[in-house]
């Protein structure tokens, strides 16, 4: 009687051949999921290897050469190209840095700028206020104009003769001569100014998306705690902000960096060559001089310099992370 009413209650045990049959079914499947994710990313994989990987490996062949667009054969030179930058007297080495210095002045004076305004403007933006998206739409609408629209309108404000900018300084009774676009160092206020009317809509668009993912019971503890608005700033805001930090802090030197066309339409480098970011220098040797062999190398010790600094910016963003957690 327990057999018989074992036997009927008994559990069949599944067949290997019908797992294994349900897995290979379930394989098809993923399969054409991911073959579907992969048609998808063939055009952007098409585009990026077309136009970033090949350039990016012709280049780097490029600058390890004597190429020339008028010469029929390439001759392999090694690492001369990168040496005579290097080699004080070379033909490329002392404009090059020069260009590297002007960059790196650029970077200095614009980052913080473009940084630390912007989140004032997405703080107070963050707040409670009427119209505060007509402000949103102000602060970001210089952003979607052409470099070279924004080349031209700033011409007419700087221009020294008849520019709206001196002629409203005169009505206030101040100097109405200043050289904004042809003399140091106006001409560095000139390009900040301009970069930052420019870009900082960006970034501050990107802080408040940031601010907005900071959890609000923190804010609510920090009122109960009788945190003032200075300590909750910099005791909740800005610890929540620091992935967004980061991101914008990195994006912005790289953009600064690859500073060209502010320079090239408002001071075309001057006065002398004060203003020639090392872009403005590598795209004269590039395309003007045909010298593309030490442009190349000029291209990748600049690429080089940008991706210690990364590098450094990610170091230091994250061990501050990690202190705040701890």
């Amino acid at each position: 009687m327990a057999i018989d009413l074992a036997a009927k209650t008994a559990v069949p045990t599944p067949r290997s051949g019908a797992r294994s049959g349900g897995r290979s079914g379930r394989r098809p499947a993923a399969r054409r999921r991911n073959l579907i994710g992969y048609l998808f990313l063939a055009p952007f994989l098409i585009l990026f290897v077309t136009f970033v990987i090949v350039p990016a490996v012709f280049g780097l062949w490029i600058s390890l050469t004597n190429w020339s667009p008028f010469r029929d054969s390439q001759d392999f030179v090694g690492l001369k190209n990168y040496l005579d930058l290097f080699t004080a007297g070379s033909t490329t080495s002392g404009d090059f840095w020069q260009a590297m210095g002007a960059t790196g002045l650029f970077v200095v004076l614009s980052v913080p700028f473009l940084v630390v305004l912007p989140l004032f403007i997405a703080v107070l933006l963050n707040r409670k206020l009427r119209g505060a998206t007509v402000f949103r739409t102000v602060f970001f609408a210089p952003y979607v104009l052409g470099v070279a629209i924004v080349g031209v309108i700033w011409n007419y404000v700087f221009d020294t003769q008849s520019g709206i900018l001196n002629h409203l300084l005169g009505l206030l009774g101040l100097p109405d001569d200043t050289p904004w676009v042809v003399d140091t160092p106006w001409v560095w206020v000139s390009l900040v100014g301009v970069t930052v009317w420019w870009t900082a809509g960006l970034n501050t668009v990107i802080f408040l998306a940031g601010l907005k993912g900071i959890n609000t019971d923190l804010y609510e503890a920090a009122a109960l705690d009788g945190a003032g608005a200075a300590r909750t700033f910099f005791s909740v805001t800005l610890p929540g902000l620091r992935p967004v930090m980061l991101f914008i802090t990195t994006t912005t030197v790289l953009a600064s960096a690859n500073m060209f066309g502010q320079s090239y339409l408002l001071t075309n480098g001057g006065p002398g060559n004060a203003t020639r970011t090392a872009i403005m220098y590598i795209a004269d040797q590039g395309l003007s001089q045909n010298n593309m062999a030490p442009a190349s190398a000029m291209s990748y010790v600049l690429f080089a310099f940008l991706a210690i600094i990364s590098v450094i910016n990610f170091r230091l963003q994250r061990e501050r992370t990690e202190k705040v957690i701890k």
